[in-house]
């Protein structure tokens, strides 16, 4: 299977325009991802204030609301990585990818025409409308990387992947940016006279930040259309090598006379399937190890909201010196800072270091450094982060603060939370790859919701805010510390270093003999 021209050119094909191409499109998906997931945070800010305020009183909303509208999303986003994933290995990576983007693209429309202007109806629909944007983002997660894996050669495929995903960090900031600005623009407006003052047109302004998140997936749905089918599925699943070959003589600056082969012979399929004894045999160990650490990594990577509760204490005004937009624009402004000085700049190491060091190494060194700035932070926490002094070192510990929870987040993005996207779309046979990236992705947001929804509930020492007393921050960050720590060693004792590799040595089973497939 290696021995066909057209993916032979693949993986020695030069760095040239498509791949940056490829790049922007799908990472444009990935973008909206992070847009749409990480601005609900910011949106409940404001349906507090909104929906469950009075002229008395400034509340929140209720975690248990809180929790499912965090929840929903992920489990949508978990279920549309099997299926999407699934589908992207029987239907075609290119004949579903646009599928998914497109139900982005409406859902977040929708979620920002959530039905009616009362509670009930507004959460509900935006429930619905948000587990809808799931399945959408879900989707997106196997197809861009598998994609992205396809189209790259050998040399640089990882830093392909990681450019992908890096696109995460910018729909991040852009989300915190659009808040910042749309508050801006509707308080500037409605001019509130009181904290306590909630105008009219701040329903308006919580739906048109959702909405926005709609449009870079709307600008790259043309492009996403056009793209053709991957050579490699096009080859080895769908047995068509002459048509892999005038594919990729469409976009990438090769000569079909270099790749066409005389007398094309489609790789021989092999008889076992998904899940299947054989499949396990050949492929479980990678597909726990992508699976685990996945799983690991996103418990972590979503329980870190635990930090920003302590930051928006130290650095935010009380609610009741600020109106609503000024609540939001606050705390969007944090979520921009950490993004800028931490989030973007790990990707952006990723993407550098990835096929420099290789993926172990990189996902180890990611596990190692958060388990340090949890224990750094975990241990003392009631003793020392929480104590006010009388000497005036609480501006120094604000800072201390700020600087471990910012490396928290830049040793997760330059380490597991980019490379558990990048591995499973490279250890995998074609016709498993995408479903076996979704598979490791669900199992990653089930540690999402673990995180998000248990840590946060577990982290309260007390009753407060609605939330029952719990095992306490400290606990909490010491057990997220331990389970980095577990990611280490699942990392180094079952996942396999993927740098430098053909894609197509995934295609040759261990129990076939040589003279089986050099002829292939």
């Amino acid at each position: 299977m290696a021995g066909l021209k057209v993916l032979s050119a693949l993986d020695s094909a030069k760095t040239q325009y498509y791949h940056f191409k490829a790049i922007i499109i799908a990472g444009m998906g990935l973008f909206s991802d992070a847009y749409d997931l990480f601005t609900i945070t910011l949106i409940i800010k404001m349906l507090g204030r909104i929906y469950y305020s009075d002229s008395q009183e400034i509340r929140q909303v209720s975690p248990v609301v809180a929790s499912a509208l965090v929840a929903v999303a992920l489990l949508g986003t978990a279920t549309g990585q099997i299926v999407f994933g699934w589908l992207g290995d029987h239907k075609g990576r290119r004949r579903v990818y646009g599928f998914a983007l497109l139900l982005m693209v409406v859902s977040s429309l929708a979620s920002g025409f959530s039905i009616s202007t009362t509670r009930t109806a507004v959460l509900l629909s935006l429930g619905f409308f948000r587990f809808i944007l799931g399945l959408g983002i879900g989707g997106d997660y196997p197809l861009s990387s598998t994609i992205m894996s396809e189209f790259a050669n050998k040399r640089t495929r990882g830093s392909f992947i990681a450019a992908v995903f890096s696109m995460q960090g910018f729909g991040i900031l852009a989300s915190a940016t659009v808040t910042m600005v749309v508050c801006s623009i509707f308080r500037r407006a409605s001019k509130p006279s009181s904290p306590f003052d909630t105008p009219r047109e701040a329903d308006v302004a919580w739906r048109l930040i959702l909405m926005i998140g709609s449009v870079p997936a709307a600008m790259t749905y043309y492009w996403r259309m056009m793209m053709p089918e991957t050579a490699r599925y096009t080859a080895l699943v769908e047995q068509n090598v002459l048509q892999a070959a005038k594919d990729m003589e469409k976009v990438l600056d090769i000569s079909i006379t270099d790749i066409v082969e005389e007398n094309p012979v489609p790789p021989t399929m092999h008889a076992y399937s998904l899940l299947s004894k054989d499949f396990f045999r050949y492929h479980g160990r990678d597909l726990f190890a992508c699976s685990a650490n996945w799983l690991l990594v996103d418990i972590v990577f979503y329980s870190q909201v635990l930090f920003q509760s302590e930051i928006y204490k130290i650095h935010l005004k009380p609610k009741e010196e600020v109106d609503l937009y000024q609540e939001a624009f606050n705390v969007a402004k944090i979520q921009a800072i950490i993004a800028v000085c931490s989030t973007i700049p790990g990707y952006f190491f990723s993407v550098y270091f990835i096929d420099r060091v290789g993926r172990v190494k990189i996902q180890m060194m990611g596990f190692f450094f958060m388990a340090l700035a949890f224990f750094a932070i975990g241990i003392p926490y009631y003793s020392y982060w929480t104590v006010d002094d009388d000497d005036g070192d609480n501006n120094d510990k604000s800072k201390g603060f700020m600087v471990l929870y910012g490396l928290a987040f830049f040793f997760a993005n330059f380490g597991p939370n980019t490379t558990t996207f990048i591995v499973p779309a490279e250890l995998f046979p074609a016709r498993f790859r995408s479903t076996c990236h979704g598979i490791s992705g669900a199992f990653g947001k089930v540690g999402a919701i673990i995180g998000s929804v248990g840590f946060v509930w577990a982290s309260h020492k007390k009753k407060e805010e609605g939330y029952p007393k719990g095992i306490g921050m400290k606990v909490s960050l010491t057990m997220l510390g331990v389970v980095c720590i577990v990611g280490m060693f699942v990392t180094y004792f079952f996942t396999k270093e993927t740098n430098g590799r053909s894609l197509e040595e995934n295609e040759i089973e261990p129990h076939l003999e040589p003279e089986e497939h050099n002829g292939l």
